[in-house]
């Protein structure tokens, strides 16, 4: 049965472009992360000038949080052919070779860059501390601080971006829809913290927004990640792809109360066991590199291991470990632990799979054109084919580095003028009226844990379309102001969309397992399913896999 996705409006408020406060430059980024903080400098560094515009500060965005590190082949035993060999492994035959070619031999330059503008990594032995995660054939994830490698490229990149004279930060605003006219994306309107509107022109807008963990209950992701950007882009039109796989990390921390807090998987890297209430290494008997395999595989078996009756709780254990080592290693993991009472050296650490990255996003090619006119794309809200399936760890950060710089120099080399006309709308909706956003929201994140997580089927994916749909139809009508509207309006479009693609591929590949079509079929589904506003889904098969316009 093809899934139906109710039409949504183009825009999500009222304005007109000539009431407002209007802002102008060559080239507006949206997101400060790593992609959109590198895709700023580029495009500054060619000579554009740059409006740098964020929801949150540079410590609340998902890059800030990454603690494993970047994974770029350093190593005398390492290679771009390993390196490039465990990327397609893990992708489950849905990586683009060419891209994964593409990033990872860009991987060495541009981390060099980043050193040069003051980025420090752990180094040993003359060299840099390279660790392993899963997934991986050799060590080759640097990192920072032991496990805040976020922190010190986010530290990095905003010192360089606040100095650039070619770049205008605006902070902490709400970046609510994507302007378009005659088929080009020629800006964005913005709601900016003291709840006034205002309108950004420039002839190419880089969508660098992230993804939306936040559509799950269980989830790694900072608050804001609620895939705003790839939300806007659908209604301006542009082509998305491959939002049924959504990465599950295999291990945040799982206490009553608590945060769910990532627990990097270098932690395993090092030789963290996960274990039972027993005691059991229960990895060992579903993949030959147990702990070490790639995170979809660590995720199912934790959730399926969950299911048996004599099993209540998972756990890394650490404790064979020298003593002092989850200090000097993990820093972070260690006063984590201590914030919650618990000593790595003596308590083993209760831990559950969570929503963790987006593989899909608005389909680009790696300068990140996307198949609307004046729109680049990089970063998590984007789908370059570089994942495939499912992403190997730690190039989440080598991507947004490595195509974050080539979609800044691609949009500021985007020619033709800014658009300097007048666009107005009106939505026709009503007053919101006591619509309880929280409540709405809460539903729609445990309906989709419940249903779209981990372990899917078609029941419970045709149960959310449903609830979602009507909640939809709901919100629909009701005129939403401020931030927490649109930010459910938007996990609301995008949880229709996994969902559909979700029942779409009646196959198990990557991060995405159907508990009734448990095998891969490479007849039939190896290719991409494609999403456009206003038309229905359209399977494009591997070989006729389609990037970004051509320029």
């Amino acid at each position: 049965m093809t899934p139906r996705i109710t039409p949504e409006g183009r825009y999500l408020l009222d304005f007109d472009t000539r009431e407002l406060p209007r802002f102008g430059s060559d080239v507006l980024v949206i997101g400060g992360g790593i992609a959109g903080l590198s895709a700023a400098l580029s495009a500054a560094n060619a000579g554009a000038s740059v409006i740098l515009l964020a929801k949150d500060s540079p410590q609340q965005c998902n890059t800030a949080w990454a603690q494993g590190g970047i994974a770029v082949a350093l190593d005398s035993e390492d290679s771009f052919d390993s390196h490039a060999g465990d990327t397609e492994r893990t992708g489950a035959g849905l990586c683009d070779p060419a891209v994964v070619r593409c990033v990872i031999e860009g991987a060495p330059g541009s981390f060099d860059e980043l050193v040069q503008l003051g980025a420090q990594f752990d180094r040993e032995n003359g060299g840099y501390a390279l660790g392993r995660e899963g997934g991986h054939s050799h060590r080759r994830i640097v990192h920072a601080q032991g496990d805040a490698t976020g922190s010190e490229v986010v530290r990095t990149l905003s010192h360089v971006v606040d100095k650039h004279a070619g770049i205008r930060r605006h902070s902490t605003g709400f970046m609510v829809d994507l302007l378009t006219h005659s088929n080009r994306c020629v800006g964005a309107i913005v709601r900016g913290a003291d709840g006034n509107e205002y309108s950004i022109l420039a002839r190419s807008v880089v969508l660098a927004a992230g993804g939306a963990g936040r559509l799950f209950r269980e989830t790694s992701n900072t608050r804001g990640a609620t895939g705003d950007g790839i939300a806007a882009a659908f209604r301006a039109g542009a082509d998305l792809r491959d939002l049924e796989f959504v990465q599950f990390h295999p291990t945040t921390l799982y206490l009553a109360g608590s945060d769910r807090v990532l627990v990097t998987e270098a932690v395993r890297g090092e030789g963290a066991h996960l274990v039972d209430d027993e005691g059991r290494r229960f990895l060992t008997d579903v993949h030959p590199d147990a702990e070490l395999a790639p995170r979809d595989v660590v995720s199912r078996a934790i959730v399926r291991h969950l299911k048996r009756p004599d099993v209540h709780d998972v756990f890394l254990d650490l404790r064979h470990w020298k003593s002092g080592l989850v200090t000097r290693r993990f820093p972070g993991l260690a006063a984590t632990c201590a914030r919650y009472g618990l000593d790595p050296e003596r308590d083993r650490i209760p831990v559950r799979p969570a929503a963790h990255y987006m593989i899909g996003g608005v389909t680009a090619d790696p300068d990140g054109r996307t198949s609307l006119e004046g729109l680049f794309a990089c970063g998590e809200a984007s789908c370059t084919g570089l994942h495939g399936a499912n992403r190997l760890a730690s190039n989440s950060l080598l991507e947004g580095l490595v195509l974050g710089r080539r979609t800044g120099r691609a949009a500021a080399a985007e020619r033709g003028d800014r658009f300097d006309g007048e666009i107005a709308h009106r939505t026709g909706r009503a007053d919101a009226g006591r619509v309880d956003i929280e409540d709405l929201r809460k539903a729609l994140v445990s309906r989709m844990w419940r249903s779209a997580g981990v372990l899917r089927q078609e029941d419970g994916l045709h149960e959310a379309a449903a609830a979602i749909e009507i909640w939809r139809r709901f919100l629909g009508q009701a005129n939403l102001h401020g931030r927490a509207g649109f930010e459910l309006e938007n996990l609301l479009l995008l949880g229709a969309l996994v969902v559909a693609g979700a029942r779409q591929r009646e196959e198990s590949r990557g991060t995405h397992t159907r508990l009734d079509c448990e095998d891969r079929d490479d007849k039939h589904q190896l290719g991409s399913y494609h999403w456009r506003r206003g038309a229905e889904f359209e399977f494009k098969p591997l070989e006729s896999r389609p990037v970004g316009r051509k320029g």
